[in-house]
């Protein structure tokens, strides 16, 4: 959730850089740093730690400018070090990122090959240098910063200074929000509207694939292909901005949107991109003979993708239990099973009890939460942190995709520390994990498809979702999204079992909605729907364009990214969620506050 912020003004900058920056503490950082442009040359000071110590670098080296960029960093690739830091420099070019660089190796590769040296462990620093070498070959600097953009994969959010280029400030993003900020005689860029919020009220948010070239005039946007356009400007609170919804109707949509970056961090926390590795995580799991998974609602179905992916690459047997059973039905645990309670807030009263039960009989904990000072964090042994940031929507999305990331992440620690899997496979899964925040960007670009599948949802009394595999707890999430924002009544089930009785629910008023990447059931699960077909039953799969198509008539299709079968869950979480929330407005709901639910169940 790492913070950007970026000026060109009159006055001087390094002070407000430092203002907004402490505003973005609470996305989480371990390091901080801001560039400026000093009489044409591009000047950095960067530290480790928190702000105070980047405040203690500039008293004793100040800098005096007046167009300069800011950044908080979660470390991704390399440890938390000052070398580390953003911004990064090469050559004439300075920028900091948001987000992550999937094929940096073989562009940093290319690059120390023409005899360009680094200074960091990070996939940023690729970045600068690409703009720099384009720079060298005469071309401008929006047609250089256009030229690379078009290089890379991954999702991201950049800022960018160019010696000699007194006023400009560049811009782009792709998977990671930015905005930018109109000013009187200034203009901003900045991850979110709190971050340009100490300085103007009037925000244009770029969208998918846009980037931006300004300086304290104004500013010129373009879409991916190149094409100029306009971005309206919308005002926003600056003192509420942590909490407004900002370009998005509700809440739930712009957390929707926010999940390649909480995914991202998420992920960053147990994963090592630059070595392909997990991060040693302080369990033995080598030590350990059972996982039981103790949650509630949406927190239960994240553990229950956690329990295929913990048998399947680390053949550790795991468990997974509705917190509100367990304590009641006299579960028989032995000592070598590690228990780990699931929850965004960490106070659901539930899971603390099965948790503290747990810990009283003397097995080994763990808790998965997003609020780190939280009850089950303080009261669990290990405190396995998901890096989604506030959720203000009562029903859960970006809380469940970096609870179900923190899992997958955990699930591969565990296979290389029982010798499940070697350091090639090990490898494989950690780069199509990191793969995620931009499938997931790609994911949400189904958004049209997916409003008009809902339009005829809207209408129904009774909704299946079907999946297989990991496919199956995501249904049961998509039914529960349904249920809980447009009190439509939906049920999820595993696919192979409809002939086992749910198939008598079909009919022509019962839309069956399927989830059906394409991995190793894919045959089966599309021999499923067809039975549902032939008994008139309306079904929407949601599958990659690579997928064959079932034959029969009644299945119609959405088109879903092509991904690793490990990944899947987190790219089709985004159909569900959307699917759940435009059914929802399409009803008139309230999808913010549902009746009924409150974000944190704290009685039993």
């Amino acid at each position: 959730m790492c913070g950007i912020i970026g000026v060109s003004g009159e006055g001087s900058v390094v002070p407000r850089l430092i203002d907004s920056l402490k505003r973005l503490e609470y996305r989480g950082y371990d390091s901080a740093g801001v560039a400026a442009l000093v009489d044409g040359r591009i000047e950095r000071r960067r530290a480790k730690g928190k702000i105070r110590e980047l405040e203690t670098v500039l008293a004793d080296d100040p800098i005096k400018a007046t167009v300069g960029i800011g950044h908080t960093r979660w470390a991704t690739h390399g440890a938390p070090t000052t070398a580390n830091a953003h911004p990064h420099k090469a050559g004439r070019v300075s920028l900091v990122h948001n987000g992550i660089i999937e094929n940096f190796a073989e562009l940093k590769a290319e690059l120390q090959a023409t005899g360009r040296t680094f200074e960091s462990q990070t996939d940023t620093e690729v970045v600068a240098h690409l703009i720099d070498a384009a720079l060298e070959t005469g071309l401008d600097p929006l047609t250089a910063f256009k030229s690379v953009l078009d290089r890379l994969t991954g999702a991201y959010a950049l800022a960018v200074l160019i010696e000699g280029e007194d006023e400009l400030i560049l811009g782009a993003r792709r998977g990671s929000p930015l905005v930018v900020g109109w000013g009187e005689g200034e203009m901003y860029l900045g991850s979110d509207a709190l971050a340009v919020g100490p300085f103007t009220q009037s925000i244009s948010y770029l969208e998918e694939g846009d980037y931006v070239a300004l300086n304290r005039s104004g500013a010129r946007m373009f879409d991916v292909t190149g094409a100029a356009v306009e971005r309206p400007v919308v005002k926003v609170s600056a003192s509420s901005a942590l909490v407004e919804k900002g370009e998005y109707r509700h809440f739930m949509e712009k957390e929707i949107h926010e999940q390649p970056d909480s995914v991202q961090h998420t992920l960053s926390a147990y994963l090592d991109l630059v070595t392909g590795k997990a991060k040693v995580q302080p369990v033995d799991f080598a030590a350990v003979d059972r996982i039981q998974i103790i949650a509630c609602g949406t927190a239960f179905y994240a553990g229950q993708i956690g329990k295929y992916a913990f048998e399947k690459i680390a053949g550790l047997p795991c468990d997974v239990e509705i917190a509100s059973e367990f304590r009641y039905r006299s579960p028989a645990l032995t000592r070598g099973t590690l228990a780990v309670a699931v929850s965004q807030s960490g106070e659901t009263a539930d899971t603390l009890a099965g948790l503290t039960w747990c810990k009283r009989e003397g097995l080994k904990t763990a808790a998965v939460v997003n609020v780190h000072s939280s009850s089950m964090a303080r009261e669990a042994e290990t405190l396995w942190p998901t890096h989604a940031g506030p959720e203000i929507g009562v029903a859960s999305t970006k809380a469940f995709t970096a609870q179900v990331a923190a899992l997958l992440s955990l699930a591969v620690a565990a296979g290389v520390a029982r010798g499940r899997i070697d350091g090639q496979t090990e490898g494989e899964l950690v780069k199509a994990l990191f793969e995620a925040p931009r499938l997931i960007a790609e994911a949400l670009a189904m958004d049209a498809d997916i409003r008009a599948v809902a339009q005829d949802l809207a209408k129904a009394s009774d909704v299946l979702f079907l999946g297989r595999g990991a496919m199956f707890p995501l249904a049961m999430e998509g039914a529960l999204k349904l249920k809980e924002i447009s009190y439509i009544h939906a049920e999820g089930y595993a696919a192979g079992e409809l002939k086992h009785g749910p198939i008598a629910l079909v009919d022509e008023e019962t839309p069956i909605i399927a989830l059906a990447p394409l991995d190793e059931v894919f045959e089966k699960t599309a021999s499923n729907l067809q039975e549902v077909a032939a008994r008139g039953g309306p079904v929407v799969m949601i599958a990659p364009r690579a997928a064959p198509d079932p034959h029969g008539a009644g299945i119609a299709r959405v088109d879903a990214p092509d991904c690793h079968p490990l990944i899947a869950p987190l790219v089709y979480a985004v159909p569900v969620q959307l699917l759940a929330y435009y059914t929802a407005v399409h009803k008139g709901t309230d999808v913010d506050q549902p009746r009924n639910l409150a974000k944190s169940v704290t009685v039993e």
